[in-house]
């Protein structure tokens, strides 16, 4: 698909026009290290299109440019993972090929944020959709995001203060989302001692979901502490567990079973996020999570429909045999 949209996009831009030619299959691997599968699939769905056609013994060449111009979206992430894949998945099947996407990794570094987004403010983008995450110098994105017409915004993930006009925004409420979920799982929780939520001093998760863990904690009268390194921190029977990074979870299975805990039965584990791995991982692992792939079409249908809303994404608790 970048390929494709590098393609549409170059026409669309005048850079390339009806009767050039486009680089060979074999240009393309070379250069640019591509399979050659991918190569074959993305011009043949171009050729699909009737975008390009291929001149048997010449190669590839600009058949035609498509009548109205489709939305031009720069969508930008802060890092790579399980349930970023499916945000990404559902945003760009529900688009289709009704829009262009290109897509931007900055992992968690606010530097790289802004030399992304201040090099292409002056592309022609229909759309930024961004997800704003650091892991230090986060206070300062304000300052960029505010570059960005507001028109053309749409924050994934997490709200952002302070910015103003008509933007969309699809978002987690980190803080009344942890609580509820802990609530709907209360009587689950009442059989152990205490409640401790494993929060890395050095992390881009909000502070907000730290907020709504105290809160549940302290109305409900649960014994609790905050830890922030899983690999020192003390393991004990009666201990429920709530995990937000994946290697944490890791370190978490493998101390308990070094120490001869019984998962779910003498320790409780509740992990941030939903992946497929988690389904099966130790027969299942309690886990509380935003619908990810719900993000993802929401996006897309705001720009289809082109929406300004605000709107919370939903979240549910997958109770699992780590509880």
């Amino acid at each position: 698909m970048q390929i494709v949209n590098a393609i549409a996009n170059a026409i669309e831009d005048n850079l390339l026009v009806v009767g050039d030619k486009l680089p060979s299959v074999n240009r393309l691997l070379i250069e640019h290290d591509i399979s050659r599968d991918t190569i074959v699939k993305a011009y043949d769905l171009l050729k699909e299109n009737q975008i390009i056609e291929s001149v048997p013994g010449k190669g590839y060449y600009v058949k035609s440019k498509q009548e109205g111009k489709r939305p031009r979206i720069l969508l930008l992430f802060n890092k790579l993972s399980a349930h970023k894949k499916l945000i990404y998945d559902a945003f760009s099947e529900t688009l289709g090929e009704a829009a262009s996407i290109d897509f931007y990794i900055y992992n968690n570094d606010f530097n790289l944020f802004k030399k992304i987004i201040l090099d292409r403010l002056d592309k022609d983008y229909s759309h930024f959709v961004i997800i704003s995450h650091f892991l230090e110098g986060g206070e300062n994105a304000i300052d960029v995001i505010r570059q960005i017409p507001p028109g053309k915004l749409i924050i994934l993930d997490k709200k952002i203060e302070g910015i103003t006009g008509e933007y969309a925004s699809i978002y987690q409420d980190f803080e009344h989302d942890i609580y509820q979920a802990l609530t709907q799982m209360k009587d689950k929780l009442l059989r152990y001692k205490t409640l401790k939520l494993i929060f890395p001093e050095y992390t881009y998760h909000p502070k907000s979901i730290k907020d709504g863990f105290l809160r549940f904690c302290a109305e409900f009268a649960f014994h609790f502490s905050i830890i922030s390194d899983i690999t020192t921190g003390a393991i004990n029977e009666g201990d429920a567990f709530i995990n937000l990074m994946e290697d944490d979870l890791v370190q978490l299975i493998k101390r308990s079973k070094e120490l001869n805990l019984k998962i779910g039965k003498n320790v409780g584990i509740i992990s941030y996020n939903e992946t497929l791995l988690k389904e099966i991982l130790l027969d299942g692992i309690t886990t509380i999570s935003t619908d990810f792939l719900q993000l993802g079409r929401t996006a897309a249908a705001f720009i289809l429909d082109n929406r300004k809303d605000h709107i919370s994404n939903p979240f549910y608790v997958k109770f699992r045999n780590s509880l």
